[in-house]
């Protein structure tokens, strides 16, 4: 079996990761706040409302600590002449091959967050999907996004 990639994330991945973790969190607070009006309305038990409290600050804690570090702790990357090689996932770990051959173009992306942390992501773009790498650091994710473009060329030429 072949060997783990080499390459991480960089180390302000957690930081992000966290912030729209409990970003995405949010979310989940629409089922308290919506019991919450409707019990009042309709004089339901309060108990109920107590327990998805609870179910929300345990879901805002573990989108915002446990999973970002398990995250960052997994995934993984290695550019290769003639693949990339991809290993992510926080329960389900996925290994993605990705050969040079397919890849049609390369971008680097970085939204507000990722601006603020001087962060961006790679998108790989192939004919079935779009494989991304995310939170490099800008410099990392510029010659990551140029090697991967004269790779991607030269398997091309080779054809």
């Amino acid at each position: 079996m072949r060997e783990a990639p080499a390459n991480r994330l960089s180390k302000k991945a957690l930081p992000v990761w966290r912030i729209t973790g409990f970003l995405e969190s949010l979310f989940y607070l629409i089922f308290p706040v919506g019991y919450g009006i409707v019990s009042v309305l309709f004089d339901w038990p309060l108990w109920i409302l107590y327990v998805l409290i609870l179910m929300w600050i345990a879901v805002a804690l573990l989108q915002s600590l446990l999973v970002p570090a398990i995250r960052w702790r997994r995934w993984r990357y290695e550019v290769y002449e003639e693949e990339i090689d991809l290993q992510y996932g926080v329960f389900i770990i996925r290994r993605t091959l990705i050969p040079m051959i397919r890849v049609q173009h390369v971008d680097t992306e970085h939204g507000p967050i990722y601006r603020h942390y001087k962060l961006a992501a790679v998108s790989i773009s192939t004919a079935a999907t779009v494989h991304q790498i995310p939170a490099l650091t800008e410099e990392t994710a510029s010659n990551l996004r140029d090697q991967i473009a004269v790779f991607a060329q030269t398997a091309d030429d080779d054809e």
